[in-house]
């Protein structure tokens, strides 16, 4: 089950369970729409793969199996690719 880490990991915005604008990559590393496009360019800096829209969880679902609470944010932001 994926984790639905709680913040981008660039600029720490929220991204609650069913966001519609988070995305990440194969390892579950996470971050905005924003930080995707603009910086990223579509690529993890962790491990360079694919950045993809992060399925959101809804409803019972959602409550059922939270968010993840654990935050893990880049203390130096992330660096264009």
């Amino acid at each position: 089950m994926l984790a639905l880490r709680p913040f981008c990991e660039c600029c720490a915005t929220p991204l609650p369970g069913d966001s519609r604008d988070a995305l990440i990559c194969s390892f579950e590393c996470t971050f905005c729409r924003d930080c995707s496009e603009q910086t990223l360019k579509g690529r993890c800096p962790n491990c360079g793969g694919e950045l993809v829209a992060r399925p959101a969880r809804v409803g019972d679902a959602l409550s059922r199996n939270p968010a993840s609470t654990e935050r893990i944010v880049k203390a130096q932001g992330c660096t264009q690719h």
